[in-house]
This record gives structure tokens, sequence and C-alpha cells, in this order.
């Protein structure tokens, strides 16, 4: 859609076509965040194929496509168990087994050059497509009670992913913390470059929490709007 947009001279909101491209494939963000400096959990890419066959990684783990996102096709092998997962017809061929990080879903996202406060997201299972966009699904503890070294750091990854990604306007970085760990229990899973807008999303309620109202937050992102981004 950006790329059409760019065509039309059309100026739209959030990053561009490089840097949604880029946060889009997992592996290769991993690859930009490892050299930025920040710390990722370990992961492998590997063929379906494979993955049916036998433990390409030692348990727990997790599958996933590696260029998709809202938590969709995911599995999780959890430690113990004697086979792996069997995957669903529609999944790709090519997919991320991805080390099991146990503990809290924190995220934080990024307005321009401003990294806004730390959310934890807290759910009944896991934090999947249903518990995104299902009313209730989770419940968003914003700002977070993290210690102060947790949250600035949180923040600092956030603001420094969205640099080196290359985002614009809003982008948002989710991260897992391993609370028994301290700041070594900290990764980044991933960013959205194009995060969302629902009534339970997460960049419009974090705004408000900086004492941004919806219709403000609605309105730098069109002021902010651009082509070549």
């Amino acid at each position: 859609m950006q790329g059409l947009l760019e065509w039309l001279r059309l100026p739209y909101t959030h990053s561009g076509v490089l840097s949604s491209a880029l946060a889009m494939d997992k592996e290769r963000t991993k690859a930009a965040y490892r050299n930025a400096g920040l710390p990722v959990v370990d992961s492998l890419l590997a063929e379906r194929a494979e993955v049916e066959a036998a433990h390409v990684m030692a348990p727990p783990y997790v599958v996933k496509p590696y260029n998709e996102g809202s938590s969709v096709g995911i599995y999780i092998v959890q430690e113990g168990a004697n086979r792996p997962p069997a995957l669903a017809p529609e999944m790709p061929q090519t997919l991320m087994v991805e080390a099991y990080v146990p503990g809290r879903e924190l995220t934080v996202s990024v307005l321009g050059d401003r990294a806004l406060c730390v959310t934890e997201i807290v759910t009944e299972g896991w934090y999947d497509y249903a518990a995104k966009y299902t009313p209730g699904g989770s419940h968003h503890v914003c700002p977070a009670e993290l210690p102060a070294e947790i949250t600035e750091a949180c923040r600092a990854y956030a603001l420094k992913a969205h640099e080196v990604l290359g985002c614009r306007g809003v982008s948002r970085t989710d991260f897992r913390w391993d609370d028994s760990k301290g700041l070594a229990g900290l990764v980044l899973l991933e960013t959205n470059t194009q995060p969302g807008m629902t009534p339970t999303s997460l960049v419009p309620e974090q705004a408000a929490a900086e004492g941004m109202s919806f219709g403000q937050l609605c309105r730098w992102m069109v002021e902010d709007a651009s082509c070549e981004r």
C-alpha cells in the first residue's frame, strides 16, 4: 500500500516501504537489532518439514511465520514435549523457531522521536489474536508498574529500534521480560510499523497516558504524513 501511495504521490502516515518490509521480516529485523546492540532471543529459520519431523531446538520454543503479524500461526512447544508441533495446512514453508522467553509482555510506542510510556499486557493465557482484538481479551496496565531501570530500558530500546529500522511516524516495539533476571531478562520481540488504532489498541492508550487525546494523536499523525517515507 505504501508503494501505491508513493506512486500516486499521496501523503501517508507511519513508515514507508523499506522499513515496513524490513520490520515484517522477523529474521532481518533481529539482524538489525543485533547490529545495533539490542537484546534478542536466539532463533533460526527452518523448513516446515524439518519443524514437523523433529525438534530443531530444545524445548521450550515457539514456532511462527517469519513474516506475518497479529500473533497468527503461533505454536508454543512446552518444555518436556515429546513431539514437535503438528502444523496447520496454511502455515508457510519457511518458519521461525525461537527460544521461548517466560515472563511479562511489555510494549512501547514511539511517536516521531519520542518514546511513550510502557504498557504491560496481562492475559489469562498468552497474547494471541483473540486476546489482541477481542474487547476484554487482555488487560493493559498503562503505565506499567516496573522498576525504573526496566522502564527506561524499554523506552530507550523502542526508540533505538524505531531508528535502526528506519521507521517514521508511529511504531510500537514489543518485549518479553523475565523479571527473575533483571535487565538481562529483557528482550525485543518485534517492531510494528503500522500499529492499530482500534478501541483495544495500545498506541491511543499510551498517548492518553502521556496527556494526548485521541483527536490530538490523529492530528499529529495527519500533520506528520508525507511521501518518500
